[in-house]
């Protein structure tokens, strides 16, 4: 697994307007099914990471442990962000390609 052509590709996905960040942003796409993928920082608290493993799996959605906070944070341009979301089915194949390898 490449880290960084997973955060690359979090960055062009972030450039091109299909990321959100942040709890209540992820939540909602999530549940107004536009979310393709949910990315959780492996340093999430566990409460944050068992809500979201919960909610994804109810409306299909899936997600993965990836990166600290500060990485994801990083990728996105933004200080830290422990959740986001991928908007976009392209971007989100690509991903999962690299994560799931």
């Amino acid at each position: 697994m490449s880290p960084d052509k997973v955060l690359s590709m979090i960055g062009m996905a972030t450039k091109a307007g299909k990321v959100v960040s942040g709890e209540f942003a992820v939540e909602k796409e999530v549940k107004c099914t536009g979310a393709c993928l949910v990315l959780i920082a492996e340093d999430a608290s566990e409460n944050t990471k068992k809500k979201f493993q919960n909610m994804c799996n109810f409306y299909e959605v899936p997600i993965r442990l990836y990166g600290t906070r500060e990485t994801l944070g990083h990728a996105i341009g933004k200080e830290f962000r422990a959740s986001i979301a991928v908007l976009d089915e392209g971007f989100t194949k690509s991903i999962l390609k690299y994560l799931d390898r």
